[in-house]
């Protein structure tokens, strides 16, 4: 998913890999003109590797993270960032302890829509934030998955998978310090009973309220309210085909899934999900569902062509360029970072608080009571 974004951005370089799939490791040197390695281990050593790019199993995520911190490497880590806040607190201190920089990618709170949203919101026109609402239903559960997707003691599941995306967007609008958080997730799904669905109610320090409600199994799309802008995989009939063969238990998944990973296509080692929002439709932004900011004075939503804004004035929208850009906008971020002295702004410790408002949903939903958090910052 990211690779093409890396290609893309000209002050980068892919020059290694390291994968478990032979196929997969002949592609990229084919593609790339790369080095290939069999081993996390033997590529971290690869003197010519400035960052490394973590995107194994979660279960892998701190693992790997501070095995290329400890060989002095800058560390772009995949969400979520971790199975549990001490193991996010160990990367982000394996990373300060040896002076590397860590960034916690592939959100969408980085999209174009999203930062155009937070720029509205940091201008203060429309006056504080008042209240912040998303609502996003998926097919999640019906693509193809890997048995470590749908585990929830290895990440699997929703709240995992998913929910960092919109974690990561309600804080980010909100100023990042929420003070508690009350959850509930079901597991509605016989054939895939992981984490399908969840609905939070965060509260912000400053008394500002949020509310995240998700669905990934695959009936209603909140596309259809987005003008078909979303994150859907399948159409409507090949939904249904692929609920019955799950079913059924005729469902081919890891035939389905090697068609999605690098490698599978047999003329450029692009897969089926890099090519599926092709670049110069609205819908390769492809932002998540429906969020709508409230502001003392009006309202931001997304709109079929960027923002619309609501005020005394009336409705105007505002128009937002650029795709959703997954590599291309971390590279850039990590880029500034090491040749302009510019901050991350999503770096470990604004991670391991997107994680620990996640955690803290799984929590509340198994204790029924509100979850006070202790790892927000702005």
């Amino acid at each position: 998913m990211f690779l093409p974004g890396v290609e893309a951005y000209s002050e980068a370089r892919i020059v290694a890999a390291a994968d478990r799939r032979p196929a997969a490791l002949a592609a990229f040197a084919q593609r790339y003109g790369a080095r290939t390695y069999d081993s996390v281990e033997a590529l971290c050593a690869d003197p010519d590797v400035d960052v490394v790019w973590i995107a194994t199993p979660n279960q892998f995520h701190c693992e790997h993270t501070i095995l290329a911190a400890n060989h002095r490497k800058h560390v772009v880590c995949t969400k979520p960032m971790a199975l549990s806040v001490d193991e996010a607190q160990r990367m982000c201190e394996a990373a300060e302890r040896n002076g590397v920089q860590l960034l916690c990618g592939q959100t969408w709170s980085m999209s174009p829509d999203v930062q155009a949203m937070w720029e509205v919101v940091k201008s203060g026109e429309l006056g504080r934030v008042i209240a912040i609402n998303t609502w996003l239903y998926t097919d999640w559960l019906l693509k193809p998955r890997m048995p470590e997707e749908l585990d929830e003691a290895l990440g699997g599941g929703v709240v995992y998978r998913h929910a960092p995306h919109l974690i990561d967007t309600v804080r980010l609008l909100g100023g990042g310090r929420v003070r508690s958080v009350r959850g509930s997730v079901g597991r509605w799904m016989p054939e895939r009973p992981c984490p399908g669905n969840f609905s939070a109610y965060l509260e912000f320090e400053d008394g500002t309220p949020a509310t995240i409600a998700y669905n990934g199994y695959g009936y209603f799309d909140t596309s259809e309210l987005t003008w078909g802008i979303g994150n859907r995989l399948y159409t409507d009939d090949q939904r249904v085909a692929v609920r019955r063969a799950l079913r059924a238990g005729t469902f081919d998944n890891d035939a389905a899934k090697e068609e999605m990973r690098f490698g599978a296509a047999p003329t450029n080692g692009t897969s089926t999900a890099e090519s599926a929002n092709a670049v110069g439709t609205r819908a390769h932004i492809g932002w998540f569902g429906i969020t709508v900011v409230s502001c003392e004075r009006g309202d931001v939503r997304q709109s079929p062509n960027g923002l619309y804004v609501y005020d005394a004035n009336g409705r105007r929208e505002i128009p937002v360029t650029g795709g959703r850009g997954t590599g291309m906008l971390e590279m850039r971020e990590m880029h500034d970072c090491l040749t302009a002295s510019t901050p991350i702004v999503h770096d470990g410790r604004w991670a391991l608080g997107t994680l620990e408002v996640g955690m803290a949903i799984l929590e509340s939903s198994r204790t029924h009571r509100e979850i006070i958090l202790e790892h927000q910052l702005a």
